[in-house]
């Protein structure tokens, strides 16, 4: 996955750009772009990484990105056979109304806005249902309401208080050219290794640079240790086998790229705070309780609003 700049097209008539991505396989390379961009994840199991942080993907994640933030969604389909990956993005640029529009005061809140989303910003609770009810509604919408939904969206998420900063504090993206393919090289390598020994003297050499040469640089552009990385993509994919129950505890480990047990339940518990079994037992716990709420009749308050999905 080559980091590359990505030059996006503003909407003809709204301004912004407004996507819905439907696919069964999503490709999505390590890149950065000068627009803003809010990511709805609908389905897409799998990862996501924006600059220094990387996250397991959950049904319903909404993150808001800064310009020029590097960043990768990378979908894992899974053994068994999977809803196609789904996604809801709107990018768009601080001009797309005009500088004079950012003149206003009553501006100031998306003036602040705009800033945080430099660190990227994950939304949680009430803030992603209202966000993600918008979002879809933009589907369906004409050009003027699509723009009047998405001023409803950044006024949600401007007086938010459940935005939380992605990436780590003092985090610069270093977006030189020679750099961007180094860490390309390095992200692709590792995914189509993960289940088979990953040494660092083969993907120091992949990237051009000596052992110590490689760490620093590997440390420096993710946030983190080189095993500490590879570790955490091994982890996050344990748990995607455990949670479709599909091997033997054991098994996924190997599957994994962990040569022995003992060593991937203390990866685990490190990176999850709790065994793999406790993972499992939680797992089907939720998917108990899920399947005894779709028994149990639903009551719908008169004031509320069915989702539109």
């Amino acid at each position: 996955m080559k980091l590359i700049f990505e030059a996006l097209m503003p909407g003809q008539e709204e301004g912004f750009v407004f996507k819905e991505i439907r696919v069964r396989r999503h490709v999505c390379p390590w890149h950065f772009h000068r627009e803003n961009e809010l990511i709805l994840t609908v389905n897409c199991p799998g990862y996501r990484l924006v600059g220094d942080d990387i996250t397991e993907l959950d049904s319903g994640d909404l993150v808001l990105l800064g310009s020029d933030l590097p960043h990768v969604w990378h979908h894992e389909p899974g053994e068994r056979p999977s809803a196609p990956a789904h996604i809801l993005i709107i990018q768009f640029t601080e001009a797309f109304l005009g500088w004079d529009f950012w003149k206003i005061p009553a501006t100031r809140p998306l003036r602040q806005l705009i800033k945080r989303a430099s660190a990227g910003l994950r939304f949680t609770g009430q803030t992603r249902q209202a966000v993600e009810r918008l979002m879809f509604q933009m589907r369906e919408a004409g050009s003027l309401r699509r723009l009047v939904l998405f001023l409803n969206i950044l006024e949600v998420l401007a007086f938010s208080s459940e935005g939380q900063a992605i990436v780590s504090p003092g985090y610069t993206a270093a977006l030189a050219p020679w750099n961007q393919a180094r860490m390309e090289r390095v992200i692709q390598a590792i995914n189509q290794q993960l289940d088979g020994p990953i040494r660092l003297n083969e993907v120091a050499r992949l990237a051009g640079l000596s052992e110590g040469a490689f760490s620093r640089f590997f440390r420096l552009h993710s946030g983190r240790t080189f095993p500490t990385f590879v570790n955490q993509l091994r982890i996050g994919r344990a748990c995607r086998l455990l949670a479709e129950d599909a091997q033997k505890i054991t098994d996924i480990a190997f599957a994994c790229g962990f040569t022995n047990l003992s060593n991937f339940n203390r990866q685990f518990r490190r990176i999850k705070k709790m065994t793999p079994r406790e993972f499992l037992s939680r797992i089907r716990g939720v998917d108990a309780r899920r399947s005894q709420a779709i028994c149990e009749p639903v009551v719908v308050a008169k004031s509320g609003l069915a989702h539109p999905r």
